[in-house]
């Protein structure tokens, strides 16, 4: 008896077709089938673990990875919405800076500073997540944007104040 091996389908431009296992960025969303080149294929992708062979039994499992991705995700994007009620009923926070007479900083305050005083706080926010214009370089009472990903948006309330020598 001769065993078989699993063939990789070629696609109709000549590469190898594959299923992904998960989203990758200008190649296509979990569960497409795409065709690539198989020096990408073989040598990125699947050792990876971002795709595999499309056989039916690859096909059931990705079926059910989604699923279990998808809850997974579900349960992400209510913690962040229960964050961002979190967030939004806090008074704010401040944070003390090293300035003049006038108000002006000698430093600024940046997206790591407001992640660092909402840490402090309880509130897990990333430094990414913080959505600054440019960085604060005056004491004053501002509205920092955040967003927390899967397009949950909300707003802090950051009060700069000269730090007390």
């Amino acid at each position: 008896m001769v065993k078989q091996r699993n063939q990789v389908r070629k696609g109709k431009h000549g590469g190898m077709q594959l299923v992904l296992t998960e989203d990758v960025p200008h190649l296509g969303k979990q569960g497409d089938v795409v065709e690539v080149k198989p020096g990408y294929g073989r040598n990125y992708l699947l050792p990876r673990g971002m795709a595999t062979i499309p056989t039916e039994h690859n096909l059931r499992l990705l079926e059910r990875y989604k699923i279990r991705v998808k809850q997974a995700r579900e349960a992400r994007i209510a913690d962040l919405k229960a964050l961002a009620e979190q967030i939004a009923k806090m008074a704010g926070i401040t944070i003390e800076a090293n300035a003049n007479e006038e108000g002006h900083l000698y430093g600024s305050v940046g997206a790591a500073e407001i992640s660092k005083g909402l840490k402090a706080k309880g509130m897990l926010v990333e430094q990414e997540m913080v959505k600054l214009e440019g960085p604060i370089k005056e004491t004053g009472l501002y509205a920092v944007k955040l967003n927390l990903g899967y397009d949950i948006e909300t707003e802090v309330k950051v009060a700069v104040i000269q730090s007390q020598k």
